[in-house]
């Protein structure tokens, strides 16, 4: 059996991350999104997933207007943190499922990423622009997970 090109571990960015364990060509579907799939009203309705941290959140919302919440059944992608310089990209296919993708050749070792261009409703507090901070520490860092980045930000 074909070990998998990633492992998850604690992350200098946030939390866990996911690593990977050998180069990952450009292009290369790396691991699937999974979770629950409900709806959005339902996404608003459930608890936090971490009442310490409120804008935590592992959904992925689909074209369809569905949510993947990967709190709920989910796998290692949840893993996966937001950089602004992304080594990754989410592509939701036809099937209604997201694969994470490399963008470029990926070194192993190195932690994967892709950018989560959240969306915010509402008056963006201090707390909820705190929250949101970007912590990749990429050379073009927009200092946000927002997109698009409030005024100020990019």
């Amino acid at each position: 059996m074909k070990r998998r090109p990633y492992t998850v571990r604690v992350s200098p960015t946030h939390g866990r991350g996911v690593f990977a364990t050998r180069g990952i060509r450009k292009g290369a579907r790396i691991i699937e999104y999974r979770g629950a799939r409900i709806s959005i009203d339902a996404a608003d309705e459930r608890p936090d997933t971490d009442p310490g941290d409120p804008y935590h959140t592992m959904q992925f919302e689909l074209s369809n207007g569905t949510v993947i919440d990967a709190s709920i059944g989910g796998n290692a992608a949840r893993f996966i943190n937001h950089g602004c310089s992304p080594n990754c990209e989410p592509i939701e296919h036809d099937n209604g499922r997201i694969y994470i993708h490399a963008r470029r050749t990926i070194r192993a070792g190195e932690e994967l990423c892709y950018d989560y261009r959240l969306g915010y409703e509402g008056k963006l507090t201090k707390r909820a622009e705190r929250a949101f901070a970007c912590r990749c520490g990429a050379p073009r860092c927009r200092g946000t997970m927002l997109w698009p980045a409030p005024r100020g930000k990019r």
